[in-house]
């Protein structure tokens, strides 16, 4: 399956992220107005060192949600984030007081990283450390750097929280996909079992009982092999139509799969049935009509009859849905169901009869 191509959007957000750096501007101002002294140099390194690790750690944490991945290993993050305190502490040394910017997306980092009950903590004492060290050097207030922290801090975590929220609905989407995958699988295997079953077992009696009858090579006996054979012929090929309608359409009728819905449809509304184990005996011309003759049928039984049995009979030359509920209302005896399957029955030379029992109601249609 091919993969769906990023957006434009998506491509650049690594480059609206990489917008935010310009915070650092500051310390690297700083260390570049010392840059004649080892700490200005040690400063600038530093800090671009620190904004490289940020942005890795970002564009790995986008790569994650990507795969559907809401909470990283901590064996990933951990020397991500133990690489950013050790490089702001630097920027800190090097720099002053325009290092403690690295405070705010240290703050940033470990919200995208951790759960809410481990991040509030680490993000408090970031706080409470930015306000006690700057009182320590003498830097003057630092409120608003607090606040920054802490704004920072609650748009990231109402970020991931949205986040996870869709990647939940992400893979509950692709668990209801995959479910419903298998269902169809697991139905699909069941019809073609339903439709095949008992016709390759009657085929495999029918071809040894014409190889028998061959070996007593009598008139008689071939005469009766003849006949076998010429069923076997026809039980092949309505086997093999049968299942090339199962695999093209599926949907398409035919006479097996539409009694083993009918005996699936029919259990579901607990309705206790009574169905023919094989369509066998009924010639290739009227499978299809009598597929649609248990379709109705069983439709009408479960939609309007309040049946408690339904029974479906096929010979040769019939089919016969019959329930022993209240029968059928006036409108649906002549509506268009039953009108759409009196034509096709008059194109094979068939008629619909359909009669009131006491109780119930029959469907038949017969040749």
């Amino acid at each position: 399956m091919s993969e769906t191509p990023p957006s434009r959007i998506g491509r650049a957000g690594p480059l609206f992220a990489g917008i935010w750096l310009f915070f650092l501007l500051d310390p690297l101002l700083e260390g570049w107005a010392h840059r004649d002294e080892a700490r200005g140099v040690v400063g600038i390194v530093a800090t671009v060192v620190f904004a490289v690790v940020y942005m890795t750690l970002w564009v790995r944490l986008r790569a994650d949600r990507a795969r559907l991945v809401v909470d990283p290993p901590m064996r990933f993050t951990a020397p991500y984030l133990g690489a950013l305190v050790l490089l702001g502490g630097l920027m800190v040394a090097c720099v002053g007081e325009t290092g403690m910017a690295s405070v705010v997306y240290l703050a940033v980092a470990t919200v995208m990283v951790f759960p809410l009950q481990v991040a509030a903590p680490v993000v408090a004492t970031l706080i409470a450390g930015s306000l006690g060290l700057s009182a320590v050097e003498d830097w003057g207030s630092q409120v608003g750097l607090a606040f920054a922290i802490m704004a920072a801090s609650v748009a990231i975590l109402g970020m991931r929280t949205v986040m996870r929220r869709n990647v939940e609905l992400l893979r509950a989407e692709q668990e209801n996909a995959a479910l419903a995958v298998e269902n169809e699988r697991t139905r699909f295997a069941r019809d073609l079992h339903d439709i095949l079953g008992h016709s390759l077992t009657v085929i495999t009696v029918k071809a040894e009982l014409a190889q028998r009858l061959l070996d007593q090579d009598t008139p008689e006996a071939v005469e009766r092999a003849r006949t076998e054979l010429a069923d076997l012929e026809r039980l092949s090929r309505d086997a093999l139509t049968d299942v090339r309608r199962a695999v093209e359409g599926y949907r398409d009728l035919t006479l097996p799969g539409e009694l083993a819905r009918a005996r699936a449809a029919l259990a579901a509304a607990e309705v206790e049935s009574h169905l023919p184990n094989s369509a066998d005996e009924v010639p290739t011309e009227l499978r299809e009509l009598f597929a649609w003759t248990v379709r109705e049928g069983v439709t009408n039984v479960l939609r309007h009859s309040g049946a408690t049995t339904c029974e479906i009979r096929l010979t040769a030359t019939s089919a016969e849905v019959r329930d022993d509920g209240r029968g059928l209302p006036a409108q649906t005896v002549g509506g268009s169901g039953l009108a759409g399957l009196r034509e096709r029955a008059a194109a094979v030379g068939a008629v619909v009869v359909t009669r009131e029992l006491s109780p119930g109601f029959s469907l038949r249609v017969a040749r």
